[in-house]
């Protein structure tokens, strides 16, 4: 990132522990990976992250998807980008210009859930952390893994990324 481009995400962290494993720097990296990958611009977008407990994203989950109980990550898409077809390429957003940057949505990801899964799984928490906002971004950006067509493209999407970024597959 050089001096003069303006941040991708905007961070806010409601729980201090998130500052352990430079969250806004992950998300940062996570997010600029999914636009290279995605050949989209790195400016006109921006993305709302907010680092939080299990007992907030709970909140979160109730409010939103009906589901009163911690998960990992949580992605609200500033619009529906979707494809129609199973396994289609969801529609690309259009880049705002850099005054008034187009919005792809916000972000939510669990401290105590995360640490957790990452200890589980046996990997490092930023690693774990770093796939789970490579999930949220594409997201806002229409990827689901709803239908079985969806699911392959967006797990593809997501392997893909974190090769470049350096990390194995998360779903071996």
């Amino acid at each position: 990132m050089t001096a003069t481009m303006e941040p991708l995400v905007e961070t806010l962290i409601e729980d201090a522990r998130w500052q352990s494993v430079g969250l806004g720097g992950l998300a940062e990296r996570a997010a600029r990976a999914v636009m290279a990958d995605q050949v989209l611009p790195e400016e006109g977008f921006a993305i709302s992250l907010l680092g939080c407990t299990d007992a907030r994203i709970a909140d979160l989950n109730a409010d939103f998807r009906g589901k009163p109980q911690p998960t990992n990550v949580l992605s609200w898409p500033s619009e529906e980008r979707g494809a129609d077809a199973d396994g289609g390429t969801p529609a690309r957003p259009r880049p705002g210009p850099a005054e008034m940057p187009e919005e792809l949505g916000d972000v939510a990801i669990a401290w105590e859930t995360c640490t957790r899964e990452s200890e589980e799984q046996g990997k490092p928490v930023d690693e774990h952390v770093t796939h789970l906002l490579v999930h949220g971004v594409l997201h806002l950006l229409g990827y689901d893994h709803v239908r079985d067509g969806d699911a392959a493209l967006m797990e593809a999407t997501e392997i893909r990324i974190l090769a470049k970024l350096g990390f194995k597959n998360p779903y071996e």
